[in-house]
This record gives C-alpha cells, sequence and structure tokens, in this order.
C-alpha cells in the first residue's frame, strides 16, 4: 500500500514537472510571437558620425600643431599654423594695389569734372555766338532794306550821293559782321563737340577706373582668405586623429593633414531585409544594444531611408539581365537617430562599433 501511495505520488510530481515544463514553454512561444508581430530587429547595424577630413587651403610649411593625436577640440580649435610671410606679403601688395586704383579714381574723376565743365563753358559760348550771329543777320536785313530805300531815294534824287554811299557802307559792314559770327558759331559749334566727345571718354575712363577697383578689392580679399587659410581650424566638436604631417614639413593645396572625428551627433547606420521594410516608419522608437557594452541601453528613432537597396551604391551593382541570376534577400539601408547622450557615454562611443537594433512597429 505504501508502495502505491509512493508511485502515485510520484507521477503525480512528473506530471506537474511536465506541465510546467509545456507551460513554460507555451509561454515563451507566446512571447516570442508577440515579439515577432511587435518588433523588427537585425544585427546588421553600425555606430556611425561624420569623419571630416582636414585638409590644406594653401601651400606652405607647417609652422606648428597646436593638438596631440586623438585630441579632443572644440569647433573652431586651432589645429595648424602654415609659415604666412609670403601670404602676408600678397595681402600688402593688393592693399597697395587697390589704394593705387583708388588715387588713379580720384584723379580721372576730377578730370572729369573739369571737361564737363569745359564742355559747359563751350555749350554757353556757342550759344552766345549763335544769339550775336541771329543779331547780326538782323542787323544785316535792316542794312539790305535801308540801302534799298537810299538807292530808289537816290534815283528820285531825294537824298545825296553821300548818304547813298553810307547806306551801302553800312550794308557792308552789316554782311561782313554776320559772315564773321557765322565762322565763329561753326568753329564754336565743333569745338564744343570736341569738348562734350572728350566728356564722354572721360566717362569711359571712369568706368574703367572704377572696375579696376572693383578687381583690386576682389585680389586684396582673395589674398585675406589665403592668408586666414593659414590657419587651419576644427570644423566641428570632436575628435582629432590620423595626423599625417610634421612641423617643418612642407604641404600643398588639398594635402589631407588629419581627420575630425564628429563625436557629437551620432547615429546608427542598419541594414534590414526588404522583407521587413514595410514595416518600418519614420519615427518608430528604435532600442539600441552595442557589443561593446552588452549592459548600455541606448535609444532612437527611425530617421530616414537611403532610397534603394546597398547593392546598388556598390562598385560593381548587380545585373540580373546578364542570365546568372540568384535571387538574394536585398538589404535596405536605414539611418536611426540616437537620443541624446551623456558625455560620459558618448566618450565611449566610437564609429564602426557593432550594434543590435530592434525597431517597435506597433
Amino acid at each position: 500500500m505504501e508502495n502505491e501511495t509512493q508511485n502515485k505520488g510520484s507521477k503525480k510530481k512528473k506530471i506537474t514537472i511536465i506541465l510546467s515544463i509545456v507551460g513554460i514553454i507555451a509561454i515563451s512561444a507566446i512571447s516570442y510571437f508577440i515579439h515577432l508581430a511587435s518588433f523588427v530587429t537585425t544585427d546588421n547595424a553600425q555606430l556611425d558620425a561624420d569623419i571630416i577630413p582636414i585638409k590644406s587651403s594653401v601651400s606652405g610649411y607647417i609652422q606648428s600643431i597646436h593638438f596631440e593625436d586623438n585630441q579632443e577640440v572644440k569647433k573652431g580649435d586651432l589645429l595648424f599654423t602654415i609659415d604666412d610671410t609670403e601670404l602676408k606679403t600678397k595681402v600688402a601688395q593688393a592693399e597697395a594695389a587697390l589704394e593705387n586704383a583708388k588715387a588713379n579714381l580720384k584723379s580721372v574723376r576730377s578730370n572729369r569734372k573739369a571737361t564737363y565743365q569745359n564742355a559747359d563753358a563751350a555749350t554757353l559760348s556757342t550759344e552766345t555766338i549763335e544769339q550775336n550771329s541771329r543779331a547780326a543777320k538782323a542787323k544785316l536785313r535792316k542794312a539790305r532794306e535801308d540801302f534799298k530805300r537810299a538807292k530808289n531815294m537816290f534815283a528820285a534824287k531825294a537824298i545825296s550821293q553821300a548818304e547813298l554811299d553810307n547806306a551801302e557802307a553800312d550794308l557792308e559792314v552789316a554782311q561782313a559782321q554776320y559772315d564773321a559770327t557765322v565762322s565763329q558759331n561753326k568753329s564754336s559749334s565743333s569745338q564744343s563737340q570736341g569738348v562734350k566727345s572728350l566728356a564722354q571718354a572721360q566717362d569711359a575712363i571712369t568706368s574703367l577706373s572704377e572696375a579696376l577697383i572693383k578687381q583690386k578689392e576682389a585680389e586684396l580679399l582673395l589674398a585675406q582668405t589665403q592668408l586666414a587659410y593659414a590657419q587651419i581650424k576644427a570644423p566641428a566638436d570632436g575628435v582629432v586623429s590620423r595626423r599625417s604631417v610634421e612641423v617643418g614639413q612642407y604641404i600643398t593645396v588639398g594635402q589631407p593633414l588629419c581627420s575630425t572625428i564628429d563625436n557629437i551627433n551620432l547615429w546608427i547606420s542598419s541594414n534590414f531585409k526588404e522583407t521587413q521594410i514595410s514595416k518600418l516608419k519614420i519615427g518608430q522608437r528604435v532600442d539600441i544594444k552595442i557589443d561593446a557594452y552588452p549592459d548600455l541601453k541606448l535609444t532612437g528613432k527611425v530617421a530616414s531611408f537611403i532610397g534603394a537597396t546597398g547593392a546598388k551604391f556598390s562598385l560593381l551593382p548587380p545585373d540580373n539581365s546578364t542570365g546568372n541570376f540568384v535571387k538574394i534577400v536585398q538589404r535596405v539601408p536605414v539611418k536611426i537617430s540616437i537620443n541624446a547622450l551623456p558625455k560620459a557615454v558618448r566618450q565611449k562611443l566610437f564609429p564602426g562599433l557593432s550594434a543590435f537594433v530592434s525597431v517597435n512597429v506597433k
């Protein structure tokens, strides 16, 4: 009897254990399927950031280096100083050329003003001569009429020969005065036109001088900009590394000097399968795990889709029209922004670290 009771108790215990295991498995399976329905995950992801190459914009010798390798810097911090003796000389030359052009413009404007004043005086003189010519013409007309009347009166023996001679003399004088004013008018008009042409030429010279000043200002600005390039500064907050030059080394335009890693604005570059993309939307919450720091929990959100599969950006994109087609699940790059990070956490993160992301699609 006791053995039977023990056997029954043992069977009940085994059944209870089996049912518990089955329950745990069922709960785990249900949780797994719920998770599958609520989350889209991938381990094809890595931490990313802007890596900005620092290059020289002028040629010259490195005078000093103001940072240590892998040092944190702020935007605008001085990194390199290039010997600027030659650049300062170019600035001084450009400044002198600009001052010379300004002085030349001042002289040209003075000449232009004087020329226009002469043109105005010549115009007034021409107008005066024209008035004198009209007056002489009127006198000539009157002298002709007086001579005709005197001639008729002399024929009628109403005046003497002396009076007729006087009328004829007055006519000749009036004719001579009129001819003289006509000649003066032609000469004055020609002179006035010449002075006006000279004034117009001065306008062209003035415009040329003004354009020359703009050119010299541009050359000065270029020289000053190149002088400013002699001091190479950090373009963003971050870490400066991969320095490739030393003090005293001659560098050329466009030569790489170092790189600045912007560790302030970090994000996750993830590659989801094409079968997962339909569930993803911009703004969805993302849980992020960094392989290097398993205990570090980060959050973010879906920021953007690249617009094409990763294969399309490869050096040799696949061409399915060649006949050797093998269907492969494509990956679509997705950018995931990371929520604000404390400085202590940010200093531990490096672009390129592997990550695991889980997107809440519900």
